[in-house]
């Protein structure tokens, strides 16, 4: 096993998470939401602040460490269109999934205080969750967009 293939396995180990983890947050976030349960909703978002720190954070983390590595042992250049694309789109990506952290835990903070008051869930609660869903669309399009990028590496 080679170092650029042991480099280039972690890089992709790091964008299944991304991909994986976010997946799997904008489903249960999704599920829970339906439900219109504060309870259900507050344990959710609990379940899926830990998620995006222990996961999401890690992979966006690895991410560039291992992509710098690649460039290095491969010799492939930051002028290179699609790398360029790429590392904007992961900009793109990284400014809305930040303020998503922070929209998840009011969520989750939210819910806890309705389910806590036996209250239903405040329009705060609702709003922040319109805003969460429209932020994942250009945020997880993003990291679609830099898969395809990085697998086809078309030049344009």
């Amino acid at each position: 096993m080679t170092l650029y293939f042991l480099i280039k396995y972690l890089h992709l180990l790091g964008a299944i998470a991304i991909l994986g983890t976010g997946t799997g947050i904008a489903f249960f976030m999704l599920m829970a939401h339906w439900s219109r349960d504060p309870a259900f909703i507050a344990r959710t978002a609990a379940t899926v602040v830990i998620a995006d720190m222990l996961f999401t954070l890690s992979a966006v983390i690895l991410q560039p460490v291992t992509g710098g590595w690649l460039m290095v042992l491969s010799g492939v250049a930051v002028a290179e269109r699609w790398l360029a694309t790429s590392l904007g789109l992961y900009l793109v990506a990284g400014l809305f999934w930040i303020p998503v952290i922070f929209m998840q835990i009011e969520m989750r903070n939210l819910a806890q205080m309705a389910a806590a008051q036996q209250q239903p869930l405040p329009p705060r609660y609702f709003a922040l969750f319109r805003r969460w869903f429209v932020f994942g669309i250009p945020g997880f399009g993003s990291v679609m967009i830099i898969l395809w990028l990085m697998i086809a590496k078309p030049q344009f």
